[in-house]
């Protein structure tokens, strides 16, 4: 697999894949933040996080034609507007569902994963008839065209930068909402003991609402994020939610570290191999390598300690 290449080239081989790879990194990281939060925190499966996703994706889309259309001269800020309205929407309609539907089916996960199937379903559908099939992008700002060089062999597309970027600013905005505030502290006590937190006073209902919203306004962000790399459709959300997954339970479901250990490690792996094999082997090869190590170590890499 080597044996054709120079020891230059594989280094410089390696230095984009890597770069790849962290690009990869930074969406599965702002995907997997809301998961970690909904699957971990509450042990909800919510097979439709990915089209919260798209939600974010389909906003940012709206928000940068409304920009191009009425405000022109500030095209180059929209972004900014869009990862907000982004995660007021995703959020807004994750605290919907929750009232609506996964409130009743708490201590059900099959249920509550045939029901948010049925809710990805639905929202597929609904994207397909308000925006069509068609996938569609988003105008790029002039600042974030182009790409940076760092040797004759190395450029890094500025997009890219920034995407990850994003994704480490969130990473520290979810780590400083989970565990420096009074609400993080709330979550962390219905997790460990929610007849104990509810004998206390705290709302675990409304704890519950609001950490599903979080979830899913995360993933509306990942959205945004993603709509600088790639184009949305109706049912682009479909490929990530399986990673996602697989990068939540190899970190250790509701560990934050774990997560985003777990989502360098995958996404590293999955962008090396998939230069020197098919991109299907290298998932493969991914997938496998997370199980074995899943069997060795049911818990994942990390495990939240909790009162039984």
């Amino acid at each position: 697999m080597f044996a054709d290449y120079s020891w230059g080239d594989l280094m410089s081989i390696f230095a984009m894949q890597g770069f790849a790879g962290l690009i990869l990194f930074s969406v599965y990281v702002l995907m997997a933040l809301g998961l970690a939060i909904i699957f971990g925190q509450m042990g909800v499966i919510n097979m439709a996080h990915g089209e919260f996703m798209i939600l974010g994706a389909y906003v940012t889309y709206l928000t940068s034609k409304l920009f191009a259309a009425f405000l022109p001269g500030l095209f180059g800020l929209y972004f900014f507007v869009a990862m907000i309205l982004a995660f007021i929407a995703s959020g807004g309609l994750g605290m919907a569902v929750e009232w609506l539907l996964i409130r009743h089916l708490y201590k059900r996960p099959l249920d509550t994963l045939l029901a948010t199937w049925g809710v990805s379903l639905i929202l597929q559908q609904l994207y397909r008839t308000v925006f069509g099939a068609r996938e569609v992008g988003v105008e790029i700002p002039q600042w974030m065209m182009g790409s940076l060089t760092l040797t004759d062999t190395i450029e890094i597309p500025i997009n890219g930068l920034f995407v990850m970027v994003l994704a480490i600013g969130i990473s520290v905005a979810i780590y400083v909402l989970m565990y420096r505030s009074g609400w993080g502290l709330q979550v962390r006590a219905v997790v460990a003991n929610r007849a104990m937190a509810d004998a206390v006073g705290i709302n675990t209902a409304r704890t519950d609402r609001l950490t599903f919203g979080v979830g899913c306004g995360v993933a509306g962000v990942a959205g945004a994020a993603f709509t600088m790399i790639g184009s949305t459709g109706p049912t682009a959300g479909q490929l990530y939610i399986v990673d996602t997954f697989l990068v939540v339970v190899f970190g250790g479901a509701g560990n934050l570290l774990g997560t985003i250990v777990s989502a360098f490690s995958i996404s590293q792996g999955q962008s090396i191999l998939e230069f020197f094999l098919s991109g299907s082997t290298a998932k493969v090869l991914t997938l496998l390598t997370v199980v074995i190590i899943v069997m060795v170590r049911p818990q994942g890499l990390f495990a939240l300690k909790l009162r039984k």
